[in-house]
């Protein structure tokens, strides 16, 4: 699991909402978080773009018992890999977007160069 934050859910809680947020980011392309959630979803998302580089069996696998849908799994491997096989990584942008009303997290978009 990349980084350390523990996003105050336990292990469990935290994979299962992280696949999910990086489904929903490769399906929409972008979406709305809290800063310390998007840095998560970067990471995780950044690995996927990059395993499905290289279209194999093998690699198809591997992201599909990550993410959360097949068509999305498709998608990835179909139109958002070629899309960046010139690119070495960098391939998300987080931009903060100020406090949350409410309980003044900070906010950022997430979202797929």
């Amino acid at each position: 699991m990349p980084g350390t934050r523990k996003l105050g859910r336990d292990t469990a809680h935290r994979i299962a909402m992280l696949r999910g947020m990086v489904t929903f980011l490769l399906e929409n392309g972008k979406i709305e978080t809290t800063v310390t959630r998007a840095k998560e979803v970067r990471s995780l998302t950044e690995k996927m773009i990059t395993l499905a580089q290289e279209n194999n069996l093998h690699n198809q696998r591997m992201a599909l018992s990550f993410i959360t849908k097949e068509d999305v799994t498709h998608k990835l491997f179909s139109e958002i890999a070629p899309k960046y096989a010139d690119r070495k990584g960098g391939y998300t942008r987080i931009t903060r977007i100020g406090p949350r009303r409410g309980d003044a997290a900070e906010m950022a978009i997430i979202e797929l160069i």
